[in-house]
Order: C-alpha cells, then structure tokens, then sequence
C-alpha cells in the first residue's frame, strides 16, 4: 500500500491511498493498520508531510562511495544527529534559503524510515516489525553552518525551516521489505546528480532502526533519513549548490519521486 495526507476539496487534512496512480480517499488509520480506500479524488490538491514526524533523526555517512567522495574512514557505529521536526516539508513544498545562509545550500537523497509503533531495545531480527514503511527525502544541508558555525554539531546547519523534506507517499513494508536494494538518485534542474542504490548503504535499515531503539523509545511517526549516497553538491568542483529558482527531485526505487522548488527566503 503507498498512502499519504493532502489537503483537498474540503479543505482538511485528510489520508488519501494511492491504487493503480489514481489517489483515493481513505478511512481509517495507517497507524492501526486499517486505512481503506474510499472514492477518488477530485479537484486541486495540496500536499501534506505523509505524517507529522515525532522526531527526525538521520544517520550520517552511510553509504561507503559517499565516504570515498569525502575522503572520511568507513564508520564502525551509525552517526546519529537530529533535525528540528519544524525543517519537515511536503511534496512540492518549496524549500527556502535563509538569509542567514551563504552560496552554501546542498541536496542529499535519502531513503526515510517510519516508525509505525513503539520500539524500544529492538533486535535487529524484529525491526521491521516495527516499520510502517518507507519514503523518499532529501536532507537539505548548509554546509557552511553544518561544518564551521554550528559549534561542531550538524543540527543546525541540518534543521532550518524546510531542509527536510519528505513524500509525497509513504510506501509499507509489506509491499518493499528491507529497501535493501532500491534505486536512490537526485534530479537537479533535470540533470542527474546523485545516482546509487541502498545496496551501498553500510547500516542497512534493520540494524539502523536497532542501533537507534537501544535505550531509546522510537515512538510511532518518528522519520529517520538513513544517508545519502556519493554525488552531493559541495564535494563537487566546482560545487553545485542550491540557488533560487531551482527543482530539485528525489526518486527512490519503487516508492516514489519528491519535488520541491528552491526560493529565497
């Protein structure tokens, strides 16, 4: 099943199912494990975040060619940092550029984990048991205040306003299982910039979710970015940021494709 939330014709959030690429109402909740598809939708649509993330927590550095390109050792243990839950945007959201921030706005496709209950001191053999399912995201990142103003910690530069997108549909595990070998790449301005699969990801998502359940109540809708592979803008020459006027798009596997417009704040 791949399910999301829009704001339609009556002007409330409300879930939507997607069958066959047509989008239908939906009763229920995908949380119970009991959302059904009702009639289709009609008329404009405003995408919403598929759910409203009780927590945003991204692994860093874990896909091996990423590594390579930073010229940084493959890492023994997940790298773990968080973005504020308010950087989370919708499908078609635009992301803005601070006026805080510089020439310095990069994208990174990544593969998002939903937590669709509560998961606590989880072995890796049953962490899928507690998965909802799987979108895809891009990290936006401002690599000036990530790296040299963020007193030596990434959730600054990681959690403005709109640096997290994710969407539009989250696709369930029933229908994707591991996401152990999706496509996972980055369209910018229709040129292709980030090409790879979740293969190349070091922690695959079971022993992601594992590692971060250990001690640590998951509670259900907590988003977790999982990495993103080689081809990011600043590690580029010359770079290839974000600028005004941009589209950038995320397409992962047999999930889905997030765009966002870029502006200036």
């Amino acid at each position: 099943m791949k399910f999301g939330r829009i704001i339609g014709a009556s002007g409330r959030p409300q879930w939507v199912i997607e069958e066959q690429g047509q989008l239908k109402q939906a009763s229920g909740d995908p949380f119970a494990g009991d959302l059904c598809a009702g009639a289709n939708v009609t008329g404009a649509v405003r995408w919403l975040t598929p759910v409203e993330p009780a927590a945003l927590i991204c692994i860093g550095l874990n896909y091996r060619q990423h590594a390579i390109e930073c010229s940084l050792p493959l890492p023994k243990e997940p790298v773990v940092f968080m973005k504020n839950p308010s950087a989370a945007a919708a499908h078609l959201e635009p992301i803005r550029i601070p006026t805080i921030c510089g020439d310095e706005i990069d994208y990174e496709c990544e593969l998002a984990v939903i937590i669709g209950r509560p998961c606590c001191d989880v072995a890796r053999e049953q962490a899928l048991d507690y998965v909802l399912g799987y979108a895809p995201g891009n990290d936006v990142s401002a690599r000036i205040w990530q790296m040299q103003r963020g007193g030596s910690q990434w959730v600054r530069g990681k959690s403005f306003d709109t640096f997290a997108p994710f969407g539009p549909l989250i696709a369930t595990v029933d229908e994707i299982g591991a996401a152990g070998d999706l496509a996972i790449r980055t369209e910018l301005n229709g040129e292709i910039v980030q090409d790879s699969t979740t293969a190349d990801m070091i922690f695959d998502v079971p022993a992601i979710v594992s590692f971060l359940s250990q001690g640590t109540t998951l509670r259900p809708g907590t988003v977790i970015f999982t990495g993103t592979p080689q081809g990011i803008g600043w590690a580029r020459n010359p770079k290839k940021l974000l600028k005004a006027g941009d589209q950038v798009s995320v397409e992962l596997g047999r999930v889905g494709k997030l765009t966002n417009p870029v502006v200036a704040a």
